[in-house]
């Protein structure tokens, strides 16, 4: 064992420890002191067993790599949640929850083993240069790209840095050659959309520092147009979840009292209550909350508060069912370790925990085809032989032929310019995809037909 290892060791043997302690001990990290004797006994037997291992196995090993296993398994056999984040993943934890990174401004993803652009992001540094959807990225600055993690991270960088890309793309005989200035990439969580005039619809699509910030641009957008606003259909599907105050925060937009959410934790601890509060901005609209079983945590926390609060109607099919909350703690080198501290329970005093959040009005999604109503030709009264015309003096009339229908003229709804700035912005959606989708359009037919009821039922 050189020097230098032993050193490393060394400090892997007490990262463990302060590790072993912070799951093992009483109060977790705060009381070095008051676990029991046997833990350390533990700890000892593993840095005896790392220590044989790395002297006598039949091959060098990896001593960080296989204690950063251990900590890994030691953590993860408490929940799936829990885990010890190395370096690099603290830092993509951080990136996705702060809402911003430096870089060029791509989707990819590994598809045949090569690093493939999904889409450029509008208006940064790939978009203006020219990368295209389905462009396969075969080296970044030179280097050939072989995991998928390796060439986000090294696209990445300081803002001003030069990245040269070199790509492949179908129908082009030789590989293509990019350089691109990086530049502030934001990540948006916030999709809006009109689907008819007075009925609105927003995607969450997880929950970052800026989503609630986002949720008021697009719901101010939408509520000040001319036409009144009748609706809305907030969709939380597929949203894994994100930022616990942010679910808080946008659940407390459309309450106005009352519980949004409770968390308890071991013997009191991070135990508390979250309630609503008045808002400037009164929100009174009907809301279809959409969710399926990729709505998880803080989506399940926005989708129970505002069922229990009977502040929505809740569509879809039984969410995730993530009914805990987590920490992040940063340790020494750069690492974090992110755990379990708390269940929490929705106002009803429901854990959703393995359960999920049941719909309202259960709807399977399912892509509607185009063209909507059969068209089918019903035979009617006035088709039979010898019927009865409505008065006596209709017979004298001339008949009045069969319209031919005619194909409706699509009417687009009012969009003020605030909404056609926010969608420039985050990303436009597809009203036509939207309006193919089962659930979409059972949401916004519940809004239409509670318009109309509500008038009925005053008049």
């Amino acid at each position: 064992m050189t020097a230098k290892t032993t050193r490393h060791l060394k400090l892997w043997v007490a990262v463990v420890l302060v590790s072993g302690i912070l799951i093992l001990g009483h109060g977790f990290y705060r009381d070095l002191s008051a676990n029991t004797e046997d833990t350390y006994k533990g700890l000892k037997l593993f840095s005896d067993v790392i220590e044989l291992v790395q002297k006598n196995y039949v091959d060098e090993v990896d001593t960080q790599k296989m204690i950063e296993a251990a900590i890994q398994g030691m953590v993860r056999s408490l929940d799936p949640h829990s885990s010890l984040l190395p370096p690099d993943a603290l830092k993509e934890l951080q990136i996705d929850t702060h809402g911003e990174f430096t870089g060029i401004g791509i989707h990819v993803t590994m598809r045949n083993n090569l690093v493939t652009v999904i889409s450029p992001i509008e208006g940064t540094p790939a978009y203006r240069a020219g990368i295209k959807a389905g462009d396969k990225i075969i080296k970044v600055d030179g280097t050939v790209t072989e995991d998928l993690r390796d060439a986000v991270k090294r696209m990445r960088g300081p803002k001003g840095s030069t990245v040269e890309l070199t790509v492949l793309r179908q129908g082009e005989p030789e590989p293509l050659a990019f350089s691109l200035v990086r530049d502030v990439i934001p990540i948006y969580s916030v999709k809006a959309e009109m689907l008819k005039t007075g009925y609105g619809y927003i995607w969450i699509t997880n929950f970052r520092e800026n989503t609630t910030s986002d949720l008021i641009e697009a719901l101010d957008a939408m509520e000040n147009g001319g036409s009144p606003f009748k609706g809305l259909v907030l969709d939380l599907r597929d949203n894994p979840g994100g930022i616990l105050n942010q679910a808080i925060e946008v659940s407390d937009l459309f309450l106005e009292s009352g519980e949004i959410l409770s968390i308890k934790g071991r013997d009191g601890q991070n135990t508390k209550v979250f309630r609503a509060h008045a808002n400037t901005v009164k929100r009174d609209y009907p809301i279809v909350v959409l969710i399926n079983g990729g709505s998880a945590s803080a989506s399940e926390i926005v989708a129970g508060a505002l069922q229990d609060q009977k502040r929505a109607l809740i569509l879809g099919t039984t969410s995730f069912g993530k009914g805990s909350v987590q920490t992040v703690e940063t340790l020494r080198d750069g690492y974090g370790l992110k755990f379990t501290i708390a269940r929490y329970y929705t106002p009803s005093g429901r854990s959703i925990q393995a359960k999920g959040v049941e719909p309202d009005v259960e709807v399977k999604h399912r892509v509607l085809s185009a063209g909507g109503a059969s068209g089918e030709r019903m035979i009617k009264e006035k088709d039979l032989k010898n019927h009865l015309d409505a008065e006596p003096d209709d017979a004298l009339e001339e008949p009045v032929p069969e319209p031919v229908p005619e194909e409706k003229e699509t009417v687009e709804p009012e969009e003020t310019p605030a909404l056609k700035r926010f969608k420039a912005k985050n990303s436009p959606l597809e009203r036509d995809t939207l309006l193919s989708d089962s659930q979409v359009v059972r949401a916004l037919d519940i809004l239409i037909s509670y318009d109309i009821f509500k008038d009925l039922k005053n008049g």
